[in-house]
Protein backbone atom coordinates (compact mmCIF):
# COMPACT_ATOMS: atom_id res chain seq x y z
CA UNK A 1 0.00 0.00 0.00
CA UNK A 2 1.57 3.35 -0.72
CA UNK A 3 2.03 5.87 2.08
CA UNK A 4 1.37 9.72 1.56
CA UNK A 5 3.84 11.82 2.40
CA UNK A 6 2.55 14.46 4.39
CA UNK A 7 5.86 16.94 3.44
CA UNK A 8 4.58 17.03 0.46
CA UNK A 9 3.02 20.73 -0.20
CA UNK A 10 1.89 23.13 -2.56
CA UNK A 11 3.11 26.64 -2.89
CA UNK A 12 -0.85 27.07 -3.84
CA UNK A 13 -3.03 27.72 -1.57
CA UNK A 14 -5.33 24.91 -1.34
CA UNK A 15 -8.31 24.67 1.27
CA UNK A 16 -7.95 21.40 3.73
CA UNK A 17 -11.60 20.13 2.50
CA UNK A 18 -10.72 20.45 -0.94
CA UNK A 19 -11.15 17.33 -2.94
CA UNK A 20 -8.15 18.68 -5.38
CA UNK A 21 -4.86 18.49 -2.82
CA UNK A 22 -1.29 18.57 -4.00
CA UNK A 23 -1.95 14.57 -3.59
CA UNK A 24 -4.66 13.65 -5.73
CA UNK A 25 -3.91 16.26 -9.13
CA UNK A 26 -6.35 14.42 -11.40
CA UNK A 27 -6.84 14.65 -15.36
CA UNK A 28 -9.23 16.69 -17.13
CA UNK A 29 -10.25 18.06 -20.42
CA UNK A 30 -10.99 22.05 -20.45
CA UNK A 31 -11.81 24.92 -22.35
CA UNK A 32 -11.53 28.63 -21.21
CA UNK A 33 -14.76 29.28 -23.37
CA UNK A 34 -17.69 26.51 -24.13
CA UNK A 35 -16.25 26.67 -28.02
CA UNK A 36 -13.22 27.35 -26.84
CA UNK A 37 -9.90 25.07 -27.72
CA UNK A 38 -9.85 21.81 -25.36
CA UNK A 39 -6.56 20.76 -23.51
CA UNK A 40 -5.59 18.86 -20.98
CA UNK A 41 -5.10 19.80 -17.23
CA UNK A 42 -4.94 18.82 -13.77
CA UNK A 43 -7.10 20.58 -10.91
CA UNK A 44 -4.98 21.51 -7.85
CA UNK A 45 -7.26 23.74 -5.27
CA UNK A 46 -9.64 25.86 -7.01
CA UNK A 47 -7.67 26.17 -10.31
CA UNK A 48 -6.92 24.41 -13.26
CA UNK A 49 -3.25 23.71 -14.22
CA UNK A 50 -2.81 23.67 -18.43
CA UNK A 51 -0.34 20.64 -19.08
CA UNK A 52 0.11 22.04 -22.67
CA UNK A 53 1.60 25.19 -21.01
CA UNK A 54 3.92 22.85 -19.00
CA UNK A 55 5.12 20.59 -22.52
CA UNK A 56 5.79 23.98 -24.39
CA UNK A 57 7.69 25.64 -21.66
CA UNK A 58 9.71 22.52 -21.85
CA UNK A 59 8.94 21.41 -17.72
CA UNK A 60 6.90 18.34 -18.99
CA UNK A 61 8.63 16.12 -21.33
CA UNK A 62 7.20 12.62 -21.76
CA UNK A 63 8.50 9.60 -24.12
CA UNK A 64 6.62 10.19 -27.68
CA UNK A 65 4.77 13.23 -27.05
CA UNK A 66 3.65 16.03 -26.98
CA UNK A 67 0.33 14.66 -25.13
CA UNK A 68 -1.68 17.84 -23.50
CA UNK A 69 -2.33 19.87 -26.45
CA UNK A 70 -5.40 17.24 -27.69
CA UNK A 71 -8.66 17.83 -26.84
CA UNK A 72 -8.50 14.39 -25.40
CA UNK A 73 -6.57 12.77 -22.87
CA UNK A 74 -6.51 8.80 -24.58
CA UNK A 75 -3.11 9.22 -26.27
CA UNK A 76 -1.69 10.10 -23.16
CA UNK A 77 -2.91 7.61 -21.31
CA UNK A 78 -2.14 4.86 -23.71
CA UNK A 79 1.53 5.73 -23.75
CA UNK A 80 1.46 3.56 -20.54
CA UNK A 81 2.80 3.54 -16.77
CA UNK A 82 6.28 5.05 -17.26
CA UNK A 83 4.57 8.42 -18.52
CA UNK A 84 1.85 8.38 -16.15
CA UNK A 85 4.42 8.38 -13.34
CA UNK A 86 6.40 10.66 -14.82
CA UNK A 87 3.84 13.02 -15.29
CA UNK A 88 2.21 12.45 -12.28
CA UNK A 89 6.00 12.71 -10.25
CA UNK A 90 6.69 16.01 -12.22
CA UNK A 91 3.31 18.10 -11.57
CA UNK A 92 4.08 17.28 -8.30
CA UNK A 93 7.35 18.47 -8.10
CA UNK A 94 6.33 21.63 -9.96
CA UNK A 95 3.63 22.79 -7.68
CA UNK A 96 5.82 22.03 -4.46
CA UNK A 97 6.68 24.37 -2.33
CA UNK A 98 10.34 23.70 -2.43
CA UNK A 99 10.38 24.18 -6.11
CA UNK A 100 10.54 27.46 -7.75
CA UNK A 101 10.25 26.75 -11.64
CA UNK A 102 6.46 27.84 -11.49
CA UNK A 103 6.43 29.22 -7.97
CA UNK A 104 8.68 31.93 -8.69
CA UNK A 105 7.32 32.56 -11.96
CA UNK A 106 4.09 34.48 -12.06
CA UNK A 107 4.12 34.63 -15.90
CA UNK A 108 4.49 31.07 -16.29
CA UNK A 109 1.57 30.92 -13.68
CA UNK A 110 -0.74 33.36 -15.32
CA UNK A 111 -0.46 31.24 -18.72
CA UNK A 112 -0.66 28.04 -17.04
CA UNK A 113 -3.16 28.44 -14.10
CA UNK A 114 -6.67 28.99 -14.11
CA UNK A 115 -10.00 29.21 -11.73
CA UNK A 116 -12.03 26.42 -12.38
CA UNK A 117 -15.33 28.50 -11.84
CA UNK A 118 -14.13 29.95 -15.09
CA UNK A 119 -13.46 27.40 -17.50
CA UNK A 120 -15.72 25.09 -19.60
CA UNK A 121 -14.90 20.78 -18.28
CA UNK A 122 -15.52 18.52 -21.60
CA UNK A 123 -15.91 14.93 -21.13
CA UNK A 124 -11.89 13.83 -20.52
CA UNK A 125 -11.78 10.17 -22.78
CA UNK A 126 -12.87 9.38 -26.10
CA UNK A 127 -14.83 6.18 -24.76
CA UNK A 128 -14.80 3.38 -26.94
CA UNK A 129 -16.96 1.29 -25.23
CA UNK A 130 -19.18 1.29 -21.51
CA UNK A 131 -19.94 -1.96 -18.98
CA UNK A 132 -22.37 -1.56 -16.12
CA UNK A 133 -21.84 -3.76 -13.61
CA UNK A 134 -24.04 -5.18 -10.58
CA UNK A 135 -21.81 -5.43 -7.99
CA UNK A 136 -23.04 -4.26 -4.63
CA UNK A 137 -24.66 -7.53 -2.76
CA UNK A 138 -27.05 -4.79 -0.67
CA UNK A 139 -28.29 -2.92 -3.81
CA UNK A 140 -28.54 -6.70 -5.99
CA UNK A 141 -30.31 -7.59 -2.56
CA UNK A 142 -32.77 -5.26 -2.17
CA UNK A 143 -33.33 -4.68 -6.02
CA UNK A 144 -34.58 -8.61 -5.59
CA UNK A 145 -36.16 -8.33 -2.43
CA UNK A 146 -39.01 -6.39 -3.68
CA UNK A 147 -39.50 -8.04 -7.32
CA UNK A 148 -38.88 -11.80 -5.99
CA UNK A 149 -39.48 -11.94 -2.19
CA UNK A 150 -36.35 -11.87 0.05
CA UNK A 151 -35.87 -16.07 -0.01
CA UNK A 152 -34.81 -15.38 -4.54
CA UNK A 153 -32.97 -12.27 -4.09
CA UNK A 154 -30.07 -12.91 -5.35
CA UNK A 155 -30.21 -15.00 -8.37
CA UNK A 156 -28.09 -18.37 -8.74
CA UNK A 157 -25.48 -16.43 -10.88
CA UNK A 158 -24.80 -13.72 -8.83
CA UNK A 159 -22.15 -14.97 -6.26
CA UNK A 160 -20.17 -16.60 -9.11
CA UNK A 161 -19.91 -13.77 -11.47
CA UNK A 162 -19.50 -10.05 -12.17
CA UNK A 163 -22.86 -9.74 -13.21
CA UNK A 164 -22.81 -7.00 -16.03
CA UNK A 165 -24.04 -5.67 -19.69
CA UNK A 166 -22.91 -3.63 -22.37
CA UNK A 167 -24.58 0.18 -22.46
CA UNK A 168 -23.84 2.78 -24.89
CA UNK A 169 -20.87 4.76 -25.08
CA UNK A 170 -22.10 7.24 -26.97
CA UNK A 171 -24.91 8.73 -24.04
CA UNK A 172 -21.69 8.55 -21.74
CA UNK A 173 -21.76 12.94 -20.49
CA UNK A 174 -19.94 14.73 -18.49
CA UNK A 175 -21.23 16.67 -15.34
CA UNK A 176 -23.05 19.49 -15.68
CA UNK A 177 -25.28 18.27 -18.84
CA UNK A 178 -28.90 18.23 -18.57
CA UNK A 179 -30.62 14.91 -19.10
CA UNK A 180 -34.21 15.13 -21.08
CA UNK A 181 -36.54 12.38 -18.87
CA UNK A 182 -36.64 9.74 -21.60
CA UNK A 183 -39.84 8.47 -23.47
CA UNK A 184 -40.64 4.92 -24.00
CA UNK A 185 -42.67 1.85 -24.15
CA UNK A 186 -44.09 1.11 -20.21
CA UNK A 187 -46.88 -1.01 -19.29
CA UNK A 188 -49.08 0.36 -15.65
CA UNK A 189 -51.41 -2.02 -16.52
CA UNK A 190 -50.21 -6.28 -16.16
CA UNK A 191 -53.70 -7.22 -18.01
CA UNK A 192 -53.81 -4.47 -21.26
CA UNK A 193 -51.31 -3.63 -24.05
CA UNK A 194 -48.18 -1.43 -23.14
CA UNK A 195 -48.23 2.52 -23.75
CA UNK A 196 -45.63 4.80 -25.24
CA UNK A 197 -45.36 7.50 -22.39
CA UNK A 198 -42.13 9.85 -20.60
CA UNK A 199 -40.64 7.89 -18.20
CA UNK A 200 -42.19 8.29 -15.07
CA UNK A 201 -39.74 6.75 -12.61
CA UNK A 202 -36.63 8.20 -13.54
CA UNK A 203 -34.02 7.38 -11.00
CA UNK A 204 -30.00 8.14 -10.11
CA UNK A 205 -27.59 5.29 -9.44
CA UNK A 206 -24.60 6.43 -7.56
CA UNK A 207 -21.82 4.80 -8.85
CA UNK A 208 -18.34 4.98 -9.81
CA UNK A 209 -16.46 3.57 -13.08
CA UNK A 210 -12.86 3.00 -14.14
CA UNK A 211 -11.39 3.72 -17.23
CA UNK A 212 -9.46 1.25 -18.89
CA UNK A 213 -5.69 2.44 -19.45
CA UNK A 214 -4.35 -0.32 -21.21
CA UNK A 215 -5.87 -2.59 -23.76
CA UNK A 216 -5.52 -6.69 -24.67
CA UNK A 217 -6.01 -8.47 -28.16
CA UNK A 218 -8.96 -10.48 -28.88
CA UNK A 219 -8.90 -14.31 -27.58
CA UNK A 220 -6.79 -13.05 -24.77
CA UNK A 221 -8.24 -12.60 -21.27
CA UNK A 222 -6.80 -10.21 -18.89
CA UNK A 223 -5.79 -12.01 -15.95
CA UNK A 224 -7.19 -10.74 -11.92
CA UNK A 225 -3.85 -10.13 -11.39
CA UNK A 226 -2.59 -8.21 -13.86
CA UNK A 227 -5.59 -6.36 -13.83
CA UNK A 228 -5.08 -3.52 -11.65
CA UNK A 229 -1.98 -2.63 -14.39
CA UNK A 230 -4.85 -1.94 -17.17
CA UNK A 231 -6.66 0.61 -15.15
CA UNK A 232 -5.96 4.34 -15.25
CA UNK A 233 -8.24 6.10 -12.86
CA UNK A 234 -11.73 6.65 -11.73
CA UNK A 235 -14.57 8.63 -12.13
CA UNK A 236 -17.86 9.19 -10.43
CA UNK A 237 -20.94 8.03 -12.35
CA UNK A 238 -24.59 8.60 -12.39
CA UNK A 239 -26.25 6.04 -14.33
CA UNK A 240 -29.46 7.36 -14.82
CA UNK A 241 -32.45 4.64 -15.01
CA UNK A 242 -35.56 4.60 -16.24
CA UNK A 243 -37.02 1.75 -14.20
CA UNK A 244 -40.76 1.84 -15.65
CA UNK A 245 -39.15 1.66 -18.71
CA UNK A 246 -36.53 -0.96 -17.82
CA UNK A 247 -39.25 -3.56 -15.71
CA UNK A 248 -41.08 -4.01 -18.91
CA UNK A 249 -38.34 -4.53 -21.93
CA UNK A 250 -35.00 -6.35 -19.59
CA UNK A 251 -36.30 -9.79 -20.08
CA UNK A 252 -34.83 -11.73 -21.56
CA UNK A 253 -31.80 -9.74 -22.24
CA UNK A 254 -31.64 -7.42 -19.80
CA UNK A 255 -31.34 -3.60 -19.81
CA UNK A 256 -31.69 -1.61 -23.41
CA UNK A 257 -33.22 1.80 -23.68
CA UNK A 258 -34.00 2.20 -19.97
CA UNK A 259 -30.18 2.65 -19.65
CA UNK A 260 -29.31 4.00 -22.94
CA UNK A 261 -30.57 7.53 -22.94
CA UNK A 262 -27.44 9.37 -20.28
CA UNK A 263 -24.53 8.07 -18.18
CA UNK A 264 -23.06 11.00 -16.73
CA UNK A 265 -19.80 10.98 -15.07
CA UNK A 266 -17.60 13.25 -13.14
CA UNK A 267 -14.88 15.20 -14.91
CA UNK A 268 -12.34 14.27 -13.46
CA UNK A 269 -10.22 11.45 -13.90
CA UNK A 270 -8.28 10.34 -9.91
CA UNK A 271 -5.71 8.18 -10.78
CA UNK A 272 -4.96 4.79 -9.20
CA UNK A 273 -1.97 6.07 -8.06
CA UNK A 274 -3.57 9.37 -6.16
CA UNK A 275 -6.03 6.39 -4.70
CA UNK A 276 -3.66 3.98 -3.74
CA UNK A 277 -3.11 5.35 -0.13
CA UNK A 278 -6.83 4.53 0.63
CA UNK A 279 -6.41 1.04 -0.54
CA UNK A 280 -9.16 -1.63 1.56
CA UNK A 281 -10.67 -5.00 1.66
CA UNK A 282 -13.79 -6.22 -0.79
CA UNK A 283 -15.90 -8.04 1.60
CA UNK A 284 -15.69 -11.45 2.19
CA UNK A 285 -16.54 -13.48 -0.93
CA UNK A 286 -18.93 -16.66 -0.32
CA UNK A 287 -18.11 -19.44 -1.89
CA UNK A 288 -14.85 -18.41 -3.30
CA UNK A 289 -14.65 -17.63 -6.60
CA UNK A 290 -13.13 -19.99 -9.10
CA UNK A 291 -9.70 -19.82 -10.25
CA UNK A 292 -9.71 -17.10 -12.66
CA UNK A 293 -11.52 -14.78 -10.18
CA UNK A 294 -9.61 -15.36 -7.10
CA UNK A 295 -7.41 -12.25 -6.49
CA UNK A 296 -4.21 -13.07 -4.27
CA UNK A 297 -4.12 -9.54 -3.31
CA UNK A 298 -6.36 -8.75 -0.26
CA UNK A 299 -6.25 -4.79 -0.72
CA UNK A 300 -8.81 -4.65 -3.55
CA UNK A 301 -11.06 -2.17 -2.91
CA UNK A 302 -10.96 1.35 -1.90
CA UNK A 303 -12.45 3.38 0.99
CA UNK A 304 -13.93 5.97 -0.63
CA UNK A 305 -16.95 8.03 0.94
CA UNK A 306 -20.15 8.86 -1.37
CA UNK A 307 -22.71 10.49 -1.29
CA UNK A 308 -26.41 12.08 -3.08
CA UNK A 309 -27.95 15.21 -3.19
CA UNK A 310 -31.09 16.15 -4.76
CA UNK A 311 -31.90 19.57 -4.99
CA UNK A 312 -35.52 20.46 -6.88
CA UNK A 313 -35.95 23.37 -9.17
CA UNK A 314 -36.00 27.03 -7.06
CA UNK A 315 -35.20 25.37 -4.04
CA UNK A 316 -32.82 27.06 -1.22
CA UNK A 317 -31.35 24.42 0.20
CA UNK A 318 -30.19 20.56 -1.45
CA UNK A 319 -31.00 17.31 0.58
CA UNK A 320 -28.47 14.77 1.26
CA UNK A 321 -30.68 11.34 0.45
CA UNK A 322 -27.70 8.83 0.62
CA UNK A 323 -23.83 8.67 2.32
CA UNK A 324 -22.52 5.32 1.27
CA UNK A 325 -18.82 3.95 0.59
CA UNK A 326 -17.22 2.03 -2.17
CA UNK A 327 -15.51 -0.37 0.13
CA UNK A 328 -19.09 -2.32 -0.27
CA UNK A 329 -18.46 -3.70 -3.31
CA UNK A 330 -18.62 -7.22 -3.51
CA UNK A 331 -16.91 -7.47 -6.72
CA UNK A 332 -13.70 -5.73 -7.33
CA UNK A 333 -12.64 -3.51 -10.61
CA UNK A 334 -10.05 -6.29 -11.50
CA UNK A 335 -12.46 -8.94 -10.92
CA UNK A 336 -14.71 -7.00 -13.25
CA UNK A 337 -12.06 -6.54 -15.78
CA UNK A 338 -10.82 -10.01 -15.74
CA UNK A 339 -14.68 -11.08 -16.38
CA UNK A 340 -15.15 -8.94 -19.21
CA UNK A 341 -12.22 -10.50 -20.83
CA UNK A 342 -12.31 -13.82 -19.85
CA UNK A 343 -13.75 -15.13 -23.46
CA UNK A 344 -11.41 -13.20 -25.35
CA UNK A 345 -13.37 -9.81 -25.46
CA UNK A 346 -11.31 -6.73 -26.70
CA UNK A 347 -11.11 -3.56 -23.99
CA UNK A 348 -9.39 -0.58 -25.48
CA UNK A 349 -8.43 2.56 -23.80
CA UNK A 350 -10.70 4.99 -22.93
CA UNK A 351 -13.05 1.93 -22.23
CA UNK A 352 -15.54 2.93 -18.75
CA UNK A 353 -16.54 0.09 -16.45
CA UNK A 354 -19.76 1.34 -14.01
CA UNK A 355 -19.31 -0.27 -10.61
CA UNK A 356 -23.06 -1.10 -10.78
CA UNK A 357 -25.38 1.12 -8.21
CA UNK A 358 -23.30 1.09 -4.85
CA UNK A 359 -25.37 0.76 -1.42
CA UNK A 360 -24.57 0.29 1.85
CA UNK A 361 -25.76 -1.92 4.63
CA UNK A 362 -28.86 0.66 5.85
CA UNK A 363 -31.50 2.21 4.44
CA UNK A 364 -29.69 5.67 4.39
CA UNK A 365 -26.82 4.60 2.46
CA UNK A 366 -29.03 3.08 -0.33
CA UNK A 367 -27.79 4.38 -3.60
CA UNK A 368 -30.70 4.87 -6.05
CA UNK A 369 -33.97 6.13 -5.13
CA UNK A 370 -36.00 2.72 -5.67
CA UNK A 371 -34.43 1.73 -2.50
CA UNK A 372 -34.55 4.55 -0.36
CA UNK A 373 -38.01 4.80 -0.95
CA UNK A 374 -38.69 1.73 -1.67
CA UNK A 375 -40.04 1.30 -4.48
CA UNK A 376 -42.39 4.40 -4.10
CA UNK A 377 -44.08 2.78 -0.38
CA UNK A 378 -41.70 5.34 1.44
CA UNK A 379 -41.41 8.83 0.12
CA UNK A 380 -38.39 10.66 0.87
CA UNK A 381 -39.17 14.30 2.80
CA UNK A 382 -36.92 16.67 1.28
CA UNK A 383 -35.80 20.33 3.34
CA UNK A 384 -38.67 22.79 2.23
CA UNK A 385 -41.25 20.03 2.85
CA UNK A 386 -41.25 18.08 -0.95
CA UNK A 387 -41.49 14.39 -1.25
CA UNK A 388 -39.99 12.34 -3.78
CA UNK A 389 -40.04 8.22 -4.53
CA UNK A 390 -38.69 9.07 -8.24
CA UNK A 391 -36.90 12.29 -9.64
CA UNK A 392 -38.83 15.03 -11.08
CA UNK A 393 -38.21 17.42 -14.00
CA UNK A 394 -36.36 20.38 -12.79
CA UNK A 395 -34.24 18.30 -10.05
CA UNK A 396 -30.62 17.82 -9.74
CA UNK A 397 -28.79 15.08 -8.93
CA UNK A 398 -25.35 15.86 -7.35
CA UNK A 399 -23.28 13.41 -6.53
CA UNK A 400 -19.73 13.13 -4.48
CA UNK A 401 -16.69 11.42 -3.49
CA UNK A 402 -13.65 11.90 -1.66
CA UNK A 403 -11.34 9.57 0.65
CA UNK A 404 -9.64 11.36 3.53
CA UNK A 405 -6.79 9.65 5.43
CA UNK A 406 -4.02 11.58 8.17
CA UNK A 407 -6.12 14.87 7.25
CA UNK A 408 -4.68 14.55 3.13
CA UNK A 409 -8.24 13.95 1.09
CA UNK A 410 -8.21 12.86 -2.51
CA UNK A 411 -11.70 13.71 -4.31
CA UNK A 412 -13.50 13.81 -7.35
CA UNK A 413 -15.25 16.64 -7.13
CA UNK A 414 -18.97 16.31 -8.25
CA UNK A 415 -21.03 14.76 -11.06
CA UNK A 416 -24.25 16.75 -11.29
CA UNK A 417 -27.19 16.20 -13.72
CA UNK A 418 -30.47 18.33 -14.12
CA UNK A 419 -33.60 16.94 -15.95
CA UNK A 420 -35.81 18.08 -18.12
CA UNK A 421 -38.99 17.39 -19.47
CA UNK A 422 -39.04 14.80 -21.97
CA UNK A 423 -39.75 16.16 -25.81
CA UNK A 424 -43.21 16.18 -27.25
CA UNK A 425 -44.12 13.11 -29.67
CA UNK A 426 -46.33 13.69 -32.50
CA UNK A 427 -46.31 10.22 -34.40
CA UNK A 428 -49.05 11.37 -36.43
CA UNK A 429 -46.88 13.75 -38.80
Amino acid sequence: MSTIDKNLISFIDIASDSDFSIHNLPYGIFSETADGKRRAGVAIGEQVLDLSVLETEGLLSLDGGPYFDEPILNAFIDSGRENWTKARTTIQTLLSNDNDALRDNTDLQKKALFKQADVTMHLPVHVPGFTDFYSSKEHSTNVGTMFRGPSNALMPNWTEMPVGYNGRASTVIVSGTDVIRPSGQLKPNADERPIFSPCKRLDFELETAFVVGRGNNIGQPIAVDNANDHIFGMVLLNDWSARDIQKWEYVPLGPFNAKTFASEVSPWIVTMDALAPFKTSCPTQEPKPLAYLNEKASDNSFDIHLSVELLPENADEATVVCETNFKYMYWSMAQQLTHHTITGCKVEVGDMMGSGTISGPTPDSYGSMLEIAWNATKPVTLKGGETRSFIEDGDTVIMKGYSEKDGIRVGFGEVRGKVLPALNFDFDK
